[in-house]
Order: structure tokens, then sequence, then C-alpha cells
């Protein structure tokens, strides 16, 4: 795929899948399930203050009686049903509402609920870089603020998930970044992206192509990677990119977005079932198609 509207058309002929929000009492949230709804790829279960709810709703010119209502006097409240819904199979995914993302998280990994995999949550965003040959998978720029080795392979894993069933490659091409496309013993980033590419290379790291480490110049330019000397099959046309830790993810996040123009969509994934989460900074595009790629991630009702 080279356009983010490709993964809209591809959930459109996946059909609906019903959503449950936590903490709905958000215009945010509730304009981007309107829009979904819409373009008929999601329903919706919102669990929250009802009246609140329905009253923003109505100030915003929604009319949200299509969606089911769960009512909760809290925000903890709130997740907890929500991720109930989920695991009693009456919700495909969830969405983050007017609650923070860490408070929805704690929830989601709680054992009670069932949903843990064992492998660690990150952020999996997907741009459309206006300079770009193709689109860009990225991780992590919202959920693991430095991570080990160990996570970072699980980084890698969820990224190629994304990559494979939300975009069909095949066999991604992860570069792991640094500052610098040498390793350097005094840069960590650097260490740990040669041990991860040895991984791939022995196949501890299966169904993509790993190397690094990698400036983020070789590994989106080909002539760059040229004019270095180096020499992988994952230079220049990478569809992937692994961030050293959540500063580096989430500025390249912003600078992408406000700087270059780019085009994003978002989830969280590594549990049973991906999450949505909206910003107020987002574009009404960025929901939607954060939306419709958390649809393509959910799979059937029975968690």
């Amino acid at each position: 795929m080279n356009k983010l509207m490709e993964i809209l058309e591809k959930a459109k002929k996946v059909g609906k899948k019903t959503v449950a929000v936590a903490a709905s009492e958000d215009e945010v949230v509730l304009k981007a399930l309107d829009r979904a709804h819409e373009e008929g790829i999601i329903n919706a279960i919102l669990v929250g203050n009802v009246e609140k709810t329905k009253k923003i709703a109505e100030n915003m010119g929604i009319d949200i009686n299509k969606f089911e209502f769960v009512q909760a006097g809290d925000y903890v409240e709130a997740a907890n049903k929500a991720v109930q819904l989920v695991t009693d199979g009456k919700a495909h995914f969830l969405m983050k509402g007017k609650i923070k993302t860490g408070d929805l998280m704690k929830v989601v990994l709680k054992e009670e609920y069932g949903l843990r995999t064992g492998r660690t949550l990150s952020l999996v965003s997907i741009f459309e870089v206006p300079n770009y040959h193709k689109l860009l998978v990225v991780s992590d720029a919202g959920m693991t603020i430095a991570p080990t080795l160990e996570q970072k392979v699980d980084i890698i894993n969820n990224t190629v998930l994304v990559a494979k069933k939300a975009l069909d490659v095949d066999n991604p091409k992860v570069a792991i970044l640094g500052a610098v496309e040498i390793v350097n013993p005094k840069m960590p980033a650097t260490v740990e992206a040669a041990i991860l590419s040895q991984m791939s290379k022995r196949n501890q790291i299966k169904g993509c192509i790993v190397d690094g480490p990698f400036a983020l110049d070789n590994a989106v330019s080909k002539e760059a990677a040229e004019h270095k000397g180096i020499k992988s099959i994952v230079a220049g046309d990478a569809d992937v990119l692994i961030m050293p830790d959540i500063e580096a993810g989430n500025i390249f996040y912003k600078a992408m977005v406000f700087l270059a123009g780019a085009n994003v969509a978002s989830t969280i994934v590594g549990a049973k079932v991906p999450v949505a989460l909206t910003s107020r900074a987002d574009s009404d595009e960025t929901k939607l198609l954060s939306l419709a790629l958390t649809n393509l991630m959910a799979g059937d009702v029975n968690v």
C-alpha cells in the first residue's frame, strides 16, 4: 500500500466491528466514532456517564442513539466495564475516551481479564510521508519509555504483525535506528541494534528482515546509504522503523505530522485486542484512519 486511505477501504471490506469506548464523554472521541460509523467500519458501545455523553453529542449535532450505552460512575469503572465487554465477547476492540492512556492500559493488563499475551504493548503508527515511496510503520512513540533489548524484540514483532495484517507486507524490512549507522559502545542503541540484526539472521526474530544500526537518513534513502557505503537490503527501503526510545519516537512522530505534512494512523498492540486512541491534536482524518487500522488489527470477538 502507498496511501493510508487504502487502509480505510480495506476496513470497509472487512465490515463493521464493535468498539467498547472507555469514558465516552469526550468530544474528540464522539466525533471520530460518528464519522467511522458513517464510513461503515464500526459500531460502538459507549461506556461512561451517559447523561454527559448525550449532552456533548447533542451540542455537537451528533446523533449517537445508533450506539449502545453502559453507565459508569467514574473513569476507572468505565475502563473496567469496557474491558469486560471485550472479555465477554461483546466488543472486538477498545478505544480510549476521556481517560489517561496509562490508566486504561493498567486495566487491560489485569490478570482477571485474560488479555495479556506476555508481549510488551506498543504504539504502532503508519505514516504516509509525501516524499517516501511507500507507507512507513514506526514504533514506539507513546508507550515504552526506554525499551530493553527484550522489549525491542516485542516491539519489532508488534510492528511486523501490523505490517502483515493491515498492509499485506509479507516479509517487512525492519530498520533499527540510532544516531549513527556504526556500532559505538558508548551508544547503547547502536549495540542493541547490532544484536537485533544478528538475532534476525539466526531466526530468533521471525517473519521479517532486521538490520541496524541505521541513522534515519540511510534507513529511508538509498542515496544516503550508498554515500556511506552501506550494503543492506533494508537500507533506503525500510518498511518499519524501530526507535531507540520514546523521546526519539515522539519527536519523529510530531516532526512528520507538523513539519513534513505526513498523514498517520496509530493503534496500540501487544494485548489480545488492540486499542484505538485519538488526540485532540490529531486531524479528523487521522482519527478515522486510526479507527480503520484498529478495526483491521482486531480479531474475532471471542478473545
